[in-house]
């Protein structure tokens, strides 16, 4: 059976939240003696995952770097998502899509992945040639967003936007040179956000594909924005918009995280 792995409090406790069987062994730092850590190993021994002590050389080895926080995990693959069809046919209200053309840093993508599954957005959307696949670091940054939010790869990005098209979502596109702002647009309804690496943005092709073409107003002297900021704003924003018209709704306080769990590690740019 094949293996990959995961590293990280966050990456590997959602693991453990959505699919505890496909975890095969978790490697743990004994001399990290914090609450954090012994809340971990809590959880991993009532799911009756198996624990191995592993000092922090071993780890920074097995990982390949020393941004592991003392755990990592050998996994099994999840399930493979089923087609975007299939996918898009359970999915109750509007959709709301990301589709990323060329950004191919794995923590732009894990933080994108991130933002996706804070909205409540129903899948991300990539070229497979011109795009990062979801490794060890893409799920760290992603702080466990890339096993709860689906991940399709598309042969044609393009045909698969005229696919959306047919579905009546609306395919927006963000450019610098765009005359209408992302708030001027009527987001409500079934949307796709199309978005593309900072010093490139969507290919020619994408752009045309795309309904409308927007842009995010900047006021400071910086011309553009990483991706996975650019995609914060138009992803809230639809977001905003939703919640306003009555086509979402914010699941109950039981439900939702007491507070808001802030990252120190900022996306690269791609």
């Amino acid at each position: 059976m094949s293996r990959s792995l995961l590293f990280g409090f966050h990456a590997i406790q959602v693991r453990l939240k959505t699919a505890p069987d496909t975890i095969r062994e978790i490697h743990f730092d004994p001399t990290r003696r914090d609450g954090r850590m012994r809340q971990f190993l809590d959880r991993a021994r009532e799911a009756g995952r198996n624990l191995v002590e592993s000092d922090a050389k071993r780890i920074d080895k097995l990982v390949g770097n020393p941004r592991h926080q003392g755990v990592m995990a050998f996994v099994s693959p999840l399930p493979v998502t089923h087609s975007i069809d299939d996918h898009l046919d359970g999915v109750e209200g509007p959709p709301l899509l990301l589709l990323l053309d060329g950004v191919t840093d794995p923590h732009n993508l894990g933080a994108c992945l991130r933002v996706a599954d804070g909205v409540g957005a129903h899948g991300v959307i990539v070229p497979r040639d011109h795009a990062v696949g979801i490794n060890a670091t893409v799920a760290k940054v992603a702080s466990g967003a890339s096993e709860t939010v689906p991940y399709f790869m598309v042969t044609n990005l393009a045909r698969t936007m005229l696919e959306l098209k047919e579905r009546d979502i609306l395919i927006v596109g963000t450019s610098d040179a765009a005359t209408d702002s992302i708030h001027d647009l009527d987001l409500s309804g079934p949307v796709a956000f199309v978005l593309g690496a900072e010093d490139r943005g969507i290919r020619d092709l994408t752009s045309k594909t795309c309904d409308r073409l927007v842009r995010i107003p900047m006021m400071g002297a910086v011309e553009s924005l990483n991706v996975s900021v650019a995609s914060a704003v138009c992803l809230y924003e639809a977001l905003r918009q939703r919640l306003k018209a009555g086509t979402a709704t914010l699941p109950a306080a039981a439900d939702t995280p007491a507070s808001a769990d802030i990252s120190t590690e900022a996306p690269k740019a791609d």
